[in-house]
């Protein structure tokens, strides 16, 4: 891609960064009316933290709605280390995710979002440990980066930087690393790289959000000095919303639906308070901008565009939007004549989409397939409507960055549609649109982003986009879309998907894990998708050393675009134990493409089409085990029922209704997926059939759960008394020792021992029980972060009547997925307990 286009992509995002690949907003006059008391305002803010959900959504709403400022969430990471409620994708997957709904909340709140190039790697319980898996100078570097593009004014943490090992190591580092960067941003020998698309910019005041919260309770709080604090009552009403403020932060948080955020909406009263930390106390103890000027009068020459814009102000028409267009236009042209510089390109920005939207125009092209391939041509459906009754008319039309372009010179008659078909071609050379944090291997802690325009973006900007050349009242006016798909459907009717650029063909493996307990062959599997029409190839195999595949390739052949092929291989496992990684290939004509697409598809986000190598795990074991028939109860979604599947277990996720004591009765084990206790509500009904079921000698097997928003008595959940609590051992290789080295999980069918520890994937476990009745529970494992008391209760077996009841807080959930050996060793005992081995 050339630089030209790379600088257009990079300040277009400075200013739509949450606006791509989205249905057209459709403007009230309510909205366009605070566009234009925005357009008064220049003044910054940029909240800073760790993780989606981390934000402050009151606030963010509060500086956006009523301040107006410009204000964007710096996350450092996209949560990819969280767990998923409401589907099976976990690490980078979840993060595309919790990026979307970031995006969607900020869409309702008035925010923009940008990120750094931080994993979230899990729980971390000291800043040190953090930084130092993140790469503390490349982080940093990324927040200097965010503050010399968004230039606030104030910046504002949501953690507090003097909390190291009180709080998630990640929450602390983010207020540890903006502290630093407040100081760092403003100096041209600092990341002097950046200085090519951005200045340097020294911010005036850093704020630190506290709370009750950080104080252990509200009248520890109400009690501490707030002397050198802010506060500020965020529960405003807006009249011409028909909203709070903090009704519309609730509706904001509430779009984190994969954490279970879902939020009650509240009116009221609502103090937040600021606690300062560098600069100048605010001689008004009510506003955090006090003292700083946020009005055209910083901009040399700027005085005049604030005058006329506060006359537009006084003199709107809601019942006419349009009447305001000629004395925009003249605010446009001002601006346009204003020194180059960061407001400049804001608020040009700003302005002319106000215009559009006074016009009630509505400009879209949309192309006749959702996706389509380097070098390939696509149809565009473009309509232009003017709605307002000022004269508009249709210059010209450039479709970026194909090079090609229109000449129309068309009146846009009022509420007349303008409709036109163009062909336009992608370059050869085109980048594909998944996302970019995602498009080379990364290491533990750290998203590798090489190119600098890139970093911080929410999304891979929309390559194929739609230049509009108007002539509005007599002045130019161009404005800028995104190239979308739409469809209709017969129930939702208008829906909206982002176009994406793929490659021609695709490589999914069926499964992730391929887990071998003998020496037979399996079946491995390769679904060829054709992202164009008439792809035809032959895919292969490449595996670890010591495996062997049959056959070498197959052929495929596709004539139609979306259609599939599976193709099955043969993979023989050596004799030993041994695991790698396999990986699908498939050869065209004009090249070799490795690629699997992902698609993440739900209501609250737009459709994510994500390109990843097509890989997956092989696992030779030496494996034992008895019983075969598993039940399984999910929770708040993991894959372990395919990861058990893989060993030979006929496993049944059960519903609800098929949670009673005559069906648990065919099974040899009932495994609880991960937080069943706190997504399940059934289970507070059948609690008292599961453990008959055991007591009749079946094996009970619960995964973790947490206190937070319980379905059940926590106190409950086990046939003995036994208490949850937040203690979680972090470090993955921390070392594990054997409580009860004779007892049957360490033994039988499998000997387990410390190797069977070995290659543990982000965490030992979590939610980690630290009472429980020890006369009936027996503690198997200990473990424990560095410094810390060893952990009993990861592992807590208990016999009840003829059968066993098993409450586990180890991650199995991230490690059988993951393909790790000694996982599936341990895994399969607790599965076999009390039976005998089958031949």
């Amino acid at each position: 891609m050339t630089r030209r286009i790379l600088l257009t992509l990079f300040f277009a995002s400075l200013f739509f960064a949450t606006l791509f690949s989205q249905a057209p907003k459709r403007w009230t006059s309510a909205d366009i009316h605070q566009a234009i008391q925005k357009l008064q305002v220049l003044g910054s803010a940029l909240y800073v933290a760790a993780h989606p959900d981390d934000e402050n959504t009151r606030l963010i709403s509060y500086l956006s709605n009523e301040v107006k400022a410009n204000t964007t969430y710096l996350s450092l990471t996209r949560g990819d280390g969280g767990q998923n409620l409401i589907g099976t994708e976990i690490q980078e997957l979840l993060g595309v995710i919790r990026t979307q709904e970031l995006l969607a909340a900020r869409r309702i709140d008035g925010g923009q979002q940008t990120f750094s190039r931080a994993n979230d790697f899990g729980y971390s319980k000291h800043p040190d440990e953090t930084l130092a898996i993140w790469n503390e100078e490349a982080v940093l570097s990324d927040v200097v980066w965010a503050i010399r593009k968004y230039q606030p004014d104030i910046i504002i943490n949501r953690f507090d930087h003097n909390s190291a090992g009180e709080t998630h190591g990640h929450h602390t580092s983010s207020a540890i690393l903006s502290h630093r960067a407040f100081d760092l941003a403003g100096r041209r020998d600092v990341y002097p790289e950046q200085l090519q698309w951005v200045a340097p910019w020294q911010p005036e005041r850093l704020y630190f959000n506290t709370s009750w919260w950080f104080y252990g309770s509200q009248e520890a709080f109400d009690q501490a000095d707030k002397s050198n604090m802010l506060s500020m009552d965020v529960g405003v009403y807006y009249p011409v919303l028909g909203k709070s403020n903090t009704e519309i932060a609730a509706e904001s948080r509430s779009m984190h639906k994969c954490q279970g955020m879902g939020n009650t909406l509240s009116r009221g009263t609502q103090l937040e308070y600021l606690e300062v930390l560098k600069g100048p106390k605010p001689t008004d103890p009510h506003d955090p901008f006090a003292g700083i000027n946020t009005t055209w009068t910083r901009l040399a020459g700027g005085a005049p565009i604030g005058e006329r814009i506060a006359k537009i102000d006084r003199e709107f028409r809601y019942e006419k939007p349009g009447a305001s267009v000629p004395a925009l236009l003249d605010v446009c042209r001002m601006i346009e004549q204003l020194p180059d510089g960061h407001w400049k390109q804001v608020k040009l920005a700003e302005v002319k989409e106000v215009i559009g939207a006074c016009l009630a125009l509505y400009l879209e092209a949309v192309a006749d397939d959702y996706s389509a391939t380097p070098g390939q041509s696509v149809q565009l459906s473009l309509e232009a409507i003017n709605r307002s009754g000022v004269e508009v008319s249709l210059r010209s039309v450039e479709y970026l960055p194909a090079g090609q372009d229109s000449l129309l010179e068309l009146p846009l008659a009022n509420n007349a549609s303008l409709t036109w078909k163009q062909t336009v071609t992608i370059p050869s050379d085109a980048h594909y649109t998944s996302p970019y944090w995602l498009n080379q291997p990364w290491e533990l802690g750290m998203y590798t982003v090489p190119d600098q325009t890139l970093r911080g973006l929410p999304e891979t900007p929309r390559l194929l986009r739609v230049r509009f050349h108007l002539t509005v009242a007599g002045q130019p006016l161009s404005l800028d879309r995104d190239v979308v798909y739409k469809r209709t459907d017969p129930v939702e009717g208008e829906t909206y998907r982002p176009f994406e650029v793929l490659p021609p063909v695709f490589v999914n493996l069926e499964e992730k894990v391929y887990v071998y307990a003998n020496a037979a062959p399996k079946p491995v599997r390769v679904v060829v998708k054709a992202g164009r029409a008439k792809a035809e190839g032959t895919v292969r195999l490449k595996t670890p050393p010591g495996w062997r595949v049959e056959p070498d390739s197959i052929a495929f052949s596709l004539a139609l675009k979306g259609q599939e092929q599976v193709l099955s291989f043969e993979l023989y496992p050596p004799l030993e134990q041994s695991e790698g990684e396999i990986h699908a290939l498939a050869q065209l004509p004009e090249g070799a493409y490795g690629q699997e697409l992902v698609l993440i598809e739900y209501d609250h986000i737009p459709t994510q089409s994500v390109l990843r190598r097509s890989q997956a795990r092989a696992v030779k074991l030496d494996l034992h085990k008895a019983g075969n028939r598993v039940a399984y109860i999910m929770g708040a979604g993991d894959e372990i029922p395919a990861s058990l599947e893989q060993i030979g277990y006929e496993v049944s996720v059960l519903s609800e209704r098929e949670i009673n004591l005559a069906n648990l009765k065919k099974y040899d084990a009932v495994i609880l997926g991960v937080r069943a206790y706190n997504t399940v509500d059934q289970l507070k009904f059948a609690q008292p059939e599961l453990f008959q079921y055991v007591e009749e000698g079946g094996t009970m097997i619960v995964q973790y759960n947490t206190t937070w928003r319980m379905q059940f008595p926590a106190d409950q959940i086990a046939p003995y008394p036994l208490q949850l609590s937040r203690d979680r051992v972090t470090v993955e290789d921390a070392p594990v020792s054997f409580l009860l080295p004779g007892h049957e999980v360490l033994n039988h069918p499998n000997k387990i021992g410390p190797e069977d520890f070995q290659g543990w994937v982000q965490e030992r476990g979590l939610y980690f029980p630290d009472q429980w009745d020890e006369a009936h529970f027996q503690a198997v494992l200990s473990c424990h972060d560095p410094g810390e008391t060893p952990k009993d209760g990861g592992l807590l077996v208990a016999q009840y009547g003829k059968g066993y009841y098993i409450y586990t807080g180890y991650s199995w959930f991230r490690q059988l997925p993951a393909g790790v050996p000694g996982a599936f060793r341990l895994f399969t005992n607790l599965i076999s307990i009390g039976k005998t081995e089958r031949p």
